[in-house]
Formats: structure tokens, C-alpha cells, sequence
């Protein structure tokens, strides 16, 4: 058969994997209209197997297959999760309005860290909701503070555990049925048992043997063997992703390629027959499955290699599209909910990729360097173009340098895989895996030192626009980047989409050179000069500036260090000479890393929340210092001069946001501010009546995001000419409320809001002293600048 008859019947199976795809998210999100469309696609498959048996024309014939087998695919899937519905009920459970629960179950995945906390997936066995016990197996997912689990080794696939906390549902599409919060502890009742505590016991005992190895190779080293990642630093984590590299801490087909093929030769070598070289090569990718965990690329990987094993066994060796569809598809009929995991439809895209433009970019950029180069070349820049709209939807930027870092990186990856592996399977001879170890630290300590040369280069990650828009865009420029890169082809057509390829690159590319520049070298320019106060708009959460004389002063990090980062590079700020963290919650801590290494003083609220104090010990590593702010603290920020108003000390508040670090900010060219955290009314009207507060402020923070926990009382009282509202858009809260907007407006404040505003900067004009502003000049990044507020009355 010739290599273009070869391909073609690779591209057939490509409708049924759409097919099985399409079904497969429908069905898993639409669980009321299962049977009716699991019924129709076998009606039709049906329908579509007559059309083929009583066709006379081999063309109908084949498009009438090509229907079939989409047809069955998209069917069996439907039918699984018709099947597999009644028992994912869980109306009877009554887990919402946060009732407390306990909940045993079988923990099925590995612990992973999330925005919030960690989290694992697990089957349950058991719900227990106040007395009444229900037996169940039911696939949730447990969510857990770093802090709970510390201490418990065991916890891993296999585990017995139980959960203590709350409840509520899991998003329609998702495998599990509930997310179970364990709020009020996590117990290991059994550890894994027989296989799994075996490959529990590698991973530990591999992660162990890197002790004592410089980093931050030494946590890398785990990640690039089986996938453990519970090593890697939070700032060499955002290198690899800033780099584009932390595809290589995912068990990919790489390494089951690898697996399969060196048990394969070494039953070769052996002299074993194709049968036992195939059966070495299944148990050997069975035993790594277990061992690293299996996640969807590893089960899309691992499914491949099985698939061509028993093509080898037959002696039919399919081709690679045909093996990776047949993959898919099998995975999307098992586990049809597979289909909405980024992990999974990241690695078939990356595969896919390698299988069908690899080979074309190769040949087309041979035209301009060494063929060897062109090669090594175009597997990076393939899975770069196929995976780009993917990771958008994730994070909306792009590795500029992520091709280049790649092509560095390859030629470490496989060695640090392969000894990385061999030292896992060496637990039993510490001597002989420490010394594995060691050598594989050396090609992992090259892949984290190119990992962070590369985040540390200007321009490291390019801002992307979000959503559909911003994926069809890069869809484009990807497109139009194979065009110009593939050989030149004889149509008609070829030449005019070569050039109208090449002219929206280079549109592209100075769109992103204005674009850099304006968010880089020349973003000061694009806010007012003369500022004093500005909240960034970094989503749902908190980011405050407030400058005098050259002195900078941070209220919260927001709950993103990138959004942040882009906020301070945007005002030229180097430096924080204070940092006030109201509370701990994730909206108003979590951007921190943005600041590590350039903060003077810390002024915090009570450190009793959960993550409290590794936040701290980070800012104080970085050479912060550290200051409890309660009632009576304050000091000078340039010509300003800052106040705590709230909490009082000893008062018994408990951590969070009503225990919020009130700040009230004047002089020196700032408008008397108030900043009041997250408190909710009862504290708000506690302050009210300390009596700490001015007569009146020209700008406010208002509380919480614009919630309608609020006290009327405090904003009569404080009458602010300028409400600052710091809000995500599109917030799952519906913040602001009506209420605090509609008192804002009766008290004749002018309202900014960061969801609608975007960044905001207010600057004083002709400022006479704290008790004589004149006015202030409100700059929104998305309205007219220039809007003049007088002074509060």
C-alpha cells in the first residue's frame, strides 16, 4: 500500500473520534437527554451500515463505513453514561446549604495542589450526613489544606480515607458527582494495599533519594521520571510553564514509548519469541500505568502502546493516526468523561501533532537550515502550534521563548526519564539508587537551569486575549505559521495563501511588538504621572496602590502573581516599602510571589488562617519584616501618613474577613483614604462607633467586593466622594450588590469599579494639605480619563 493510500486511511477514523468526542462531552454535561441520543446515533449507525451493504459504489460505500463507526463510537459512549447515571443520583444525599458530612472513600488519583488547596480524586464508599449512613459508590473529588495532609505519608492511590467538612455538586461534565471540602480534617483509615502500596513506596522512596542534591534539579528529577511533581518549587513550577517545559513533568507517549520499547529489546536480546516480547513489553507498560498514576495522558499513551503491541503481535503494524483515533476512541466509550479533561485532549493534540505536521514543518524549514536542525525543530514548534489554542483557554499568554527551550531541553529529557526510572525501580539497593539519582539529577538541574534562563528573558510570556476570540486568533496565527513553514505545494491556491499567510504574521508581530512595549518599556506612560492611589484590576480580589513621595504602599496581592505583576510593571513600581495583607483569604494573598524579594515591611492580619504563616515565612525570607496590624500601628509611607483602625487588639476576632487590617491613609498628596478590607456590617458598624474615623474621606474601598454584607450606618458616616470597588467580572458572587451600589449613589459618590473600569488611578489636584483637596482626577483604564470629584463635604 503506498504512503498516500496509508494516509488517507488514516484520516477516516478522524469523524468517528469527533463523533465519540462530541457525544462524550454532550452527554456527560446533558444527563437528561441521554437514552433519547443514545437511541438516535444507533438508529443511525444502523441506518448508515444498510446504506454501505446494499451500495454498489465503493465511495458511498466507504463514506457509509466512515458514518458507521462515528455512529457506534458516539453511541457506546452515550450508552455508558445512560447506564452509568442512576447510580451517580445524588439528589437523596441533600448535600446542599453546606451541611456538615463525613465521608469515607478509596482514593483514585494522586494529590495534586489546585488554586485553593489539594485535591484528589477518590470513590465513596460511605456519606455519613448526621445519623443517617448511605452506602454508595459514588466518584468525588476531596479537596484539603496543604496543613491537613502534611503529616499523612499514606495518603496516596489506594488509600482509605475519610473526609470531614461540607459538600455541594460537582459542575455537569465533570467525572465526579460531588466536591467534598475537608474542612474540618482528613483521616487515613487504611493505607494502600499490595500493588499500590508497592509503587507508593518507589515514589517515596525516589523522592527521598534527591535529598541532599542541589535545586532545584533535585525536585525535578521525580517529575521527569514518573510524574511527582510534589518536589517542584512554586517559582521553578511557573519557570517550566513560563518556558513551556512542564510538558516533560507529564508522563506522556514518550515515556511509555521508552518503557515498552526497552522491555521489548530486552526480551529480544533474550531470544524470546514475538509473543513473550509482546507479553514483556503489555506487563512492563502495566507495571509503569500503576506506578505513575494513570492520568489521561498517561492512559492516552499508555492505550496506544498497547494498541500497537497487538498490532506487532498480529503482525499488522498500523500507522500512527490510525493507532492514536482507535486509542481515543476506546478511551472515549470506557470513560466518557475523559473527553472534557484538558490533560487528555493536550496530550492527543500534542500526539496528533507530532503524527501529521511534524513531518511537513521538517521538510519545509530544511529549505533554510541543516536537515538534523529542521528536525529537531519542528517536533517542539508542531506541538507548540497544535496545543497553543488549548493552553489559552488555561492561561491566556504564550511562551515567546517555548520552541527554543524545547529544542534545549530534548536531548536531557529521555536521559533524565530513563536513569530517573531505573533509580525508582533501584529502592531495594539504596547505594545503587542514590548513585542513579545523582546522575540523573545532571540532565534534570540543565532542563530547570533552561527552564528559568528562559522565564527570566524580557518577554518571557506574551498576554493573549481570552476566550473564543482569543483561541480563534491563535488559531490563525498557528495556521498561517504552517503555511509559510510547510513545502511550497503546485496548486493554484498555494502561492496568494503563502503571501496572505505571511502578511498576517507579520501584522501579528507588530501588533505583539507595540502591544510588549506598551505593557513593558513604555507602560508608564499609559497611566497618569501625578498618581496617588490605584487599584489594579487583578479579577476577584484585592490590589491596592498608594504612592507618596516616591514611597509605595500595597493593600493585598490579589489572587494572581501574574495579573499583579502586570499591575506594578505597568506603574514602574520596583519596590513595596509597605504591604498590608487585610486577611488571608486566597483573593488577597495568593498573588504574593509577584513581591518576594522587594518588600520593606508587612503589616498582616491575624496569622490563625490556614496558609497564614508559609505565607509570611516566604515575604520574610525575601527580607520583609513582619508586623501584626492591629489597632494603634501606624507610620509614614513617603509624606503620607498610615493608621490601623481595625482589628483592635485582644478583641478575639477570629482570622478572616472580619478580623480585615483597616487602613487609613493621608497627607503627602494622598486624599484621606479608607481601605476597609473585607469586613462584613457588624464589624463596620464596631468601627463606626470607635470613634477612630474622620469626618469624612475622599476616597473609600468599599468592603468585600461591593457584597450586600454592608453597614449603611459606616458609609453615611465616612461619606466618600470617590467609592473604589475591586471586582472581577463576570464573579460568581454578584458583586457588587444593588444594595451598597444604590447607597453609594444616594450618598452622591462617583463609583469605580475594576470589572467595568478596569485599572483605576486617582490623582489629587491642587492639593492645599489632608484637609483641603480640591479634587481628584479618577483615571479608568476602559472610560474617559479626566473625571473631577470635589471635595467631600
Amino acid at each position: 500500500m503506498s504512503l498516500r493510500r496509508a494516509r488517507r486511511r488514516d484520516v477516516r477514523l478522524v469523524p468517528a473520534v469527533v463523533g465519540a468526542w462530541a457525544a462524550a462531552l454532550w452527554g456527560a454535561a446533558h444527563a437528561d437527554s441521554l437514552v433519547g441520543l443514545a437511541v438516535g446515533a444507533w438508529m443511525l449507525a444502523l441506518g448508515s451500515l444498510a446504506l454501505a451493504w446494499l451500495s454498489r459504489r465503493s465511495s458511498l460505500r466507504t463514506a457509509a463505513a466512515v458514518i458507521v463507526i462515528a455512529c457506534v463510537g458516539a453511541a457506546a459512549a452515550l450508552s455508558h453514561l445512560a447506564l452509568a447515571q442512576p447510580g451517580r443520583a445524588v439528589a437523596h444525599l441533600n448535600v446542599d446549604g453546606g451541611r456538615a458530612l463525613r465521608v469515607v472513600a478509596t482514593v483514585t488519583g494522586k494529590v495534586e495542589p489546585s488554586a485553593t488547596a489539594l485535591r484528589f480524586d477518590a470513590v465513596a464508599d460511605r456519606v455519613m450526613i448526621g445519623v443517617d449512613t448511605h452506602a454508595l459508590s459514588l466518584p468525588v473529588t476531596v479537596q484539603v489544606s496543604a496543613d491537613a495532609v502534611a503529616e499523612l505519608p499514606d495518603l496516596a492511590p489506594g488509600a482509605r480515607v475519610e473526609a470531614v467538612g461540607t459538600a455541594f455538586r460537582a459542575d455537569a461534565g465533570e467525572r465526579s458527582v460531588l466536591v467534598v471540602r475537608a474542612t474540618a480534617g482528613l483521616t487515613v483509615l487504611a493505607p494502600p494495599a499490595g500493588v499500590l502500596a508497592a509503587t507508593a513506596h518507589l515514589r517515596e522512596r525516589l523522592a527521598a533519594s534527591t535529598f541532599g542534591l542541589p535545586p532545584p534539579g533535585a525536585g525535578l528529577v521525580p517529575g521527569l521520571a514518573v510524574g511527582d511533581t510534589s518536589a517542584v518549587s512554586e517559582d521553578l513550577d511557573a519557570a517550566m510553564k513560563a518556558s513551556s517545559l512542564s510538558h516533560l513533568t507529564a508522563v506522556s507517549g514518550a515515556n511509555c514509548a521508552l518503557v515498552v520499547g526497552i522491555a521489548f529489546a530486552a526480551a529480544a536480546v533474550c531470544g524470546a519469541r514475538r509473543a513473550v516480547r509482546v507479553g514483556c513489553g503489555l506487563g512492563a507498560l502495566a507495571g509503569f500505568v500503576v506506578l505513575v498514576t494513570p492520568e489521561p495522558s498517561v492512559v492516552r499513551a499508555g492505550m496506544m502502546a498497547a494498541i500497537a503491541m497487538l498490532g506487532v503481535l498480529l503482525g499488522r503494524v498500523g500507522a500512527g493516526l490510525s493507532v492514536l483515533c482507535l486509542a481515543v476512541i476506546v478511551l472515549l466509550v470506557a470513560d466518557p468523561w475523559i473527553a472534557g479533561e484538558i490533560g487528555f485532549a493536550l496530550s492527543v493534540a500534542a500526539t496528533a501533532s507530532l503524527l501529521m505536521l511534524s513531518g511537513p514543518l521538517s521538510d519545509g524549514i530544511a529549505r533554510w537550515m541543516p536537515r538534523p536542525l529542521a528536525l529537531a525543530l519542528s517536533v517542539p514548534l508542531a506541538a507548540q502550534l497544535a496545543c497553543g489554542p488549548l493552553l489559552i483557554i488555561v492561561e491566556p499568554s504564550l511562551p515567546l521563548y517555548g520552541v527554543a527551550a524545547n529544542l534545549l531541553a530534548a536531548p536531557a529529557a529521555p536521559v533524565a526519564t530513563v536513569v530517573g526510572l531505573a533509580a525508582c525501580l533501584a529502592a531495594p539497593l539504596p547505594i545503587l539508587q542514590a548513585g542513579l539519582s545523582a546522575i540523573a539529577w545532571l540532565p534534570a538541574a540543565w532542563i530547570a537551569g533552561t527552564a528559568q534562563a528562559m522565564a527570566t528573558l524580557p518577554g518571557a510570556t506574551v498576554p493573549w486575549p481570552e476566550g473564543g476570540w482569543g483561541v480563534a486568533a491563535l488559531v490563525a496565527v498557528g495556521t498561517a505559521i504552517a503555511v509559510v513553514c510547510v513545502p511550497p505545494g503546485s496548486g493554484r491556491l498555494m502561492r496568494p495563501a503563502r503571501a496572505l499567510a505571511a502578511l498576517l504574521l507579520a501584522g501579528a508581530v507588530g501588533v505583539g511588538a507595540g502591544a510588549g512595549a506598551l505593557s513593558t518599556v513604555l507602560a508608564p506612560a499609559t497611566v497618569p504621572p501625578d498618581w496617588s492611589i490605584a487599584a489594579c484590576d487583578v479579577g476577584q480580589g484585592d490590589a491596592v496602590l498608594v504612592r507618596s513621595a516616591g514611597a509605595v504602599a500595597l493593600i493585598d496581592t490579589g489572587p494572581d502573581p501574574e495579573a499583579l505583576a502586570s499591575c506594578l510593571g505597568r506603574f514602574g513600581i520596583a519596590r513595596i516599602d509597605l504591604l498590608v495583607l487585610t486577611h488571608f483569604d486566597a483573593d488577597h494573598v495568593d498573588g504574593a510571589a509577584a513581591v518576594l524579594g522587594r518588600v520593606g515591611l508587612v503589616v498582616h492580619g491575624p496569622a490563625a488562617a490556614p496558609g497564614a504563616d508559609a505565607v509570611l515565612a516566604r515575604l520574610h525570607d525575601g527580607g520583609a519584616q513582619l508586623i501584626e496590624g492591629v489597632t494603634g500601628i501606624g507610620g509614614s509611607l513617603g509624606d503620607a501618613r498610615w493608621r490601623v483602625l481595625w482589628p483592635r487588639s485582644g478583641a478575639g476576632i477570629p482570622a478572616g474577613n472580619d478580623a480585615s487590617v483597616v487602613l487609613d491613609v493621608a497627607g503627602g498628596g494622598v486624599p484621606p483614604t479608607l481601605l476597609l478590607g473585607d469586613l462584613s456590617a457588624e464589624p463596620q458598624q464596631a468601627l463606626a462607633a470607635s470613634g477612630a474615623l474622620r469626618a469624612a474621606y475622599a476616597v473609600v474601598k468599599v468592603a468585600h467586593h461591593g457584597s450586600a454584607d454592608q453597614s449603611a450606618h459606616l458609609y453615611r458616616l465616612v461619606r466618600p466622594a470617590i467609592a473604589l470597588i475591586t471586582v472581577g467580572a463576570d464573579n460568581d458572587y454578584g458583586h457588587p450588590r444593588a444594595q451598597i451600589l444604590d447607597l453609594l449613589h444616594a450618598l452622591g459618590a462617583a463609583v469605580a469599579r475594576t470589572d467595568q473600569d478596569g485599572t483605576v488611578a486617582l490623582s489629587v489636584m491642587d492639593d492645599d494639605g489632608v484637609d483641603g483637596v480640591d479634587g481628584v482626577a479618577v483615571w479608568r483604564e476602559r472610560a474617559p480619563p479626566g473625571v473631577d470629584v470635589g471635595t467631600p463635604g
